[in-house]
């Protein structure tokens, strides 16, 4: 007798790994940033980032106010949903067809920076209001670090590490 639901096993195995495999890496990123902005950069003599203050300013631009818990719910989502679609959306398929054979670590180089004009840029210039880049000010060059790092941690654990 054959066992006709094989392939869907698989196909659900294979899913909850994926998912399981871009949750521990969105997290693991997002503690990472979250570690370097308010925590490590101060201690090593940077500016202290606020990792919630952009979101409140924005929800607050955008709905005219903040409810508590809100702007922290924003920040995590983004960290762990919406930047890793970015990168397994678009950024991973555009670098598996453009240039294959390119480390991941150097595309994820590329995609902190990418995250980190979408942060300074579109977020905190075209939608809240503030000078681009936050008028490059010490925030400017702790949020690109914060990013770059994000990128590189989160691109470690999606395409290194594997649940089984």
């Amino acid at each position: 007798m054959t066992n006709n639901n094989a392939p869907i096993g698989r196909f659900s195995e294979n899913k909850v790994s994926f998912i399981l495999t871009v949750l521990f890496a969105g997290a693991l990123a997002t503690v990472i940033f979250d570690f370097w902005g308010p925590s490590l950069s101060p201690i090593l003599g940077f500016t202290e980032l606020s990792t919630i203050k952009l979101p409140t300013t924005m929800i607050e631009v955008v709905f005219g106010a903040a409810p508590t818990g809100v702007p922290e719910l924003v920040h995590y989502l983004t960290g762990l949903i919406l930047y890793p679609l970015g990168w397994l959306i678009v950024v991973r398929p555009m670098w598996k067809a453009i240039m294959p054979s390119l480390h991941w670590t150097i595309t994820a180089l590329a995609y902190g920076i990418v995250l980190w004009v979408f942060a300074l840029y579109v977020v905190a210039h075209l939608i809240i209001g503030l000078p681009p880049f936050i008028g490059f000010t010490g925030a400017t060059w702790v949020a690109l670090v914060g990013h770059v790092l994000y990128a590189l941690v989160f691109a470690w654990g999606a395409e290194t590490r594997q649940f089984r």
